[in-house]
């Protein structure tokens, strides 16, 4: 099956929040995303709400809900009490936890899970009685012990942490070499009964070497390039050119 997509909303909530009104409408674009193929939307709510506000989840939820069978809700974030509250309120169908500090400016790694095995087994626990999917970020490294532990720790999920791959757009041979390696966490992935996510500054143009290398994809999540190539293409097509560059017949 192709990659699915989930368009991340933080780019056009950060835009919106440059000034005090209600335009770009998040809402409104997470609509037309869905209505153009998308099959998920993807936020995370960091503790400044300097992207996506507390006060976007409800109508996020409710317009998932809207969309229908299929259609799933994404929320991402570092597991502190505040993200686990919001979580619980608003049950995403998937939760993807990342290691982020709340002054980075944007996730820059995956989890070190051999440092991180307590915290992470506690809040999956926490998780999964809720019933939700949890997928936890990975660095495509091809470290089997580490990627045993997410297993362990009862993650249904990497999402391999694409920022390294994304930025060799210009350097083919680099971008190569990581590619391969992304692969090889994916297949390692897949052989401990893990599925594999990915999110980081993908495009139009790097995305078919990585759903190439990676046929099991599950999801990609995008957010900064899509929202870019929305200001030139619009949102509707440039949905169907992100579903298209993950397999999708569109």
């Amino acid at each position: 099956m192709p990659a699915k997509l989930s368009v991340n909303l933080n780019a056009i909530a950060m835009l919106r929040n440059r000034r005090d009104l209600p335009w770009p409408s998040v809402t409104d674009l997470g609509r037309i995303a869905l209505d153009a193929g998308a099959s998920g939307l993807t936020v995370h709510p960091r503790p400044d709400q300097r992207h996506v506000r507390f006060s976007d989840l409800a109508p996020i939820r409710a317009l998932v809900d809207e969309a229908g069978a299929g259609a799933e809700f994404n929320i991402e974030g570092f597991p502190e009490e505040n993200f686990m509250r919001l979580v619980e309120e608003h049950r995403p169908e998937q939760v993807t936890l990342v290691p982020d500090d709340p002054s980075q400016a944007t996730s820059d790694h995956g989890w070190d899970f051999r440092k991180s095995h307590n915290l992470l087994g506690n809040i999956v626990g926490r998780l999964k009685k809720l019933g939700l999917r949890v997928s936890v970020f990975a660095d495509g490294d091809p470290d089997r012990e580490a990627l045993t532990i997410a297993r362990e720790i009862g993650a249904d999920r990497i999402e391999l942490y694409t920022g390294p791959y994304g930025g060799c757009y210009d350097n083919p041979a680099e971008g190569e070499r990581i590619l391969e390696t992304l692969g090889e966490t994916a297949d390692i992935a897949f052989d401990l009964g893990l599925g594999v996510n990915a999110g980081h500054d993908l495009t139009v143009a790097n995305l078919p070497p990585l759903v190439a290398r990676i046929p099991g994809l599950a999801e990609v999540s995008i957010g900064h390039g899509l929202t870019a190539d929305a200001l030139q293409y619009g949102m509707s097509e440039t949905v169907r050119r992100f579903c298209r560059a993950c397999g999708q017949d569109v």
